[in-house]
């Protein structure tokens, strides 16, 4: 496991690939070492606190691995932390890495509480077609909270400090969230994660109701 890239930022307007104005806070900057609080970096931070952010979601992570995959999908080089991701990290995909995991970086204890979901200000950002590929594939990356404050060197030496009982990986809730809305069991093992972020703690509850209605 190593981090690769250490990136924060704070919401500016940017120029889509379309040609429109939009207040993000997509476009991080690489640093050197970042402070990071339970409600996520200082100097970092995102413009729509509806659908990002908060103490669930303070730290965004995107393995370093599927950069070469879009690379060659979309013809492109694309930027790094081109998904607006704080932590770029190897050795870390979604299918390494089970929500309610602990991973030590630096001073910071930080837990995996769900997979991310793609928006499209992605695609507006890059001009090419990620956000769909993404769902499809389930590299989504995945997203943090922290349970110890403290500083991050962009040099920081990742362990796993504990791994979840469960064994849900971000990529097997993904695939259900997406690709398996019925899937009554795969809901029920993503919903018996005692860490799993209150936001997907709801959507799963809601993709039960709806898939037990159905049967």
């Amino acid at each position: 496991m190593q981090l690769t890239h250490l990136a924060t930022g704070l919401p500016r307007t940017i120029r889509t690939a379309k040609g429109r104005d939009l207040l993000t806070g997509i476009c991080k900057q690489e640093v050197t070492e970042a402070f990071l609080t339970k409600d996520g970096f200082q100097q970092d931070d995102v413009a729509d606190k509806k659908h990002h952010g908060g103490p669930d979601r303070a730290v965004c992570v995107y393995p370093a691995e599927h950069y070469l995959e879009w690379n060659e999908t979309f013809g492109c080089t694309l930027p790094q932390a081109a998904f607006g991701e704080n932590l770029t990290v190897a050795g870390m995909t979604e299918a390494d890495v089970c929500i309610g995991d602990i991973y030590r970086i630096g001073d910071v204890r930080i837990q995996v509480t769900q997979g991310r979901i793609p928006c499209s200000t992605i695609d507006q950002r890059l001009g090419y077609p990620v956000m769909k590929a993404m769902i499809e594939t389930g590299f989504t990356g995945y997203l943090c909270r922290v349970l110890e404050e403290g500083s991050v060197p962009a040099d920081a030496e990742i362990t796993l400090e504990e791994k979840d009982p469960n064994g849900v990986t971000v990529l097997e809730a993904n695939t259900v969230y997406f690709h398996r809305p019925r899937d009554i069991e795969g809901i029920r093992r993503v919903l018996d994660i005692g860490p799993l972020a209150e936001e997907w703690r709801r959507k799963f509850t809601k993709l039960l109701e709806n898939a037990e209605g159905t049967v």
